[in-house]
């Protein structure tokens, strides 16, 4: 079936305003054992409850903070995944 995992590592970053993901040490870290490892960067952060009270945790990512986050998983080496 097309689109569907069979074997393999899927890892999953949930990228947070203001780099707080440390997405870019992460990206590195996975890369390190294998560059093909699918990393899928999540921009839908949302929000919620009190984060309202903690910046940035109150507000949304930015398009160009996603775009540094991508940027730092290619740098990192990875080349399969993304969103």
């Amino acid at each position: 079936v097309a689109g569907v995992a069979r074997r393999g590592l899927l890892v999953r970053q949930l990228v947070l305003p203001g780099g707080l993901a440390g997405t870019a040490g992460v990206a590195a870290f996975v890369a390190q054992p294998s560059p093909d490892t699918h990393f899928n960067l999540m921009a839908q952060y949302h929000p919620c409850h009190h984060a309202r009270g903690y910046p940035p945790l109150d507000r949304r990512l930015s398009r160009q903070e996603y775009e540094v986050a991508r940027a730092a998983a290619l740098a990192a080496g990875l080349r399969r995944g993304f969103a």
